[in-house]
């Protein structure tokens, strides 16, 4: 019988990750449980978005003139990954393209999730390598953890905030029917701090296709909250369901097609562009911090 999920962790935090789509599934911090359960608002906890973050037009991709099905976010989150290692402190999974994922994305690839808690901070390493001899690879790949909003049972979701690491003044992004609106908007953000409210996700998640910072805090201030960080990945998205308990803080690397792009798959705006044999890797951690 296969091993389904592996749990790991130290004192401070413990991490269970399933082999269904390589999903972190549990997340404890300082004895506190901090990621969202998959209850009714949003079924998924912290899926992986591959090879496509967001959606294109009409589920299609235009690869070398010829057009194929990607559904919202792409199938990693709903493939299962094969385990390369699991340690006390982590594990290894991994996703090789096949009959099925060519049929969709004719791209061959290797995805590698590496997870490893060590002093209480968990790290999620991200490598995908272009398996094509003589072609490139395009794809995008992103992060879709979702946290408790709030963190403890009680607290008034709108004392909630988060705190970037440097000033955002930067416009945002959003979407019109899933795609990319054309026109920027005026930034919530406060300098450093976003005062969190239902009313901002109204429209949708909140993109940051220019942000400046690598870390954001999310909590309630003078309690403990939690620091996210990130590298490698150049675009943010901010989303919750309004009224639902749990706040998604994403690192992506590509966003939703803008409306109106038609083009080929390799034109899209946001996505990597790797070399045969070559690898691109980036990751996102978190950890508890006084908000």
């Amino acid at each position: 019988m296969e091993t389904q999920t592996h749990t790991f962790g130290d004192t401070r935090m413990r991490a269970t990750v399933a082999a269904q789509g390589a999903e972190l599934v549990a997340l404890s911090a300082d004895g506190e449980d901090v990621l969202w359960d998959a209850g009714k608002a949003w079924r998924r906890h912290s899926p992986v978005l591959f090879p496509i973050v967001g959606r294109l037009p009409d589920d299609t991709a235009l690869i070398d003139g010829k057009s194929y099905r990607l559904t919202q976010h792409g199938f990693a989150r709903d493939r299962r990954f094969r385990w390369v290692e699991m340690r006390d402190d982590g594990c290894v999974l991994e996703l090789e393209s096949d009959e099925k994922t060519l049929a969709v994305f004719p791209f061959r690839f290797r995805l590698w999730l590496d997870y490893r808690v060590q002093d209480g901070r968990l790290t999620v390493t991200y490598t995908l390598r272009n398996m094509e001899e003589g072609r490139e690879l395009f794809a995008s790949l992103g992060a879709h953890p979702a946290f408790r909003w709030p963190l403890r049972k009680g607290e008034d979701r709108e004392a909630y905030r988060l705190t970037f690491e440097e000033a955002e003044p930067e416009p945002i992004r959003r979407l019109e029917g899933g795609l990319l609106a054309p026109d920027a908007r005026p930034t919530p953000i406060k300098g450093r701090e976003l005062a969190l409210q239902d009313a901002l996700f109204e429209d949708d998640a909140i993109i940051m296709d220019r942000v400046r910072s690598r870390s954001v805090v999310f909590g309630k201030p003078g309690s403990r909250g939690l620091r996210v960080a990130w590298n490698g990945f150049p675009q943010l998205g901010i989303w919750t369901k309004p009224g639902a308990h749990f706040l998604c803080i994403e690192p992506w690397h590509g966003f939703a097609s803008p409306h109106g792009f038609r083009g080929e798959f390799r034109d899209k705006p946001g996505q990597l562009c790797l070399q045969p044999q070559q690898e691109w890797s980036a990751f996102w951690s978190v950890e508890a911090v006084d908000a």
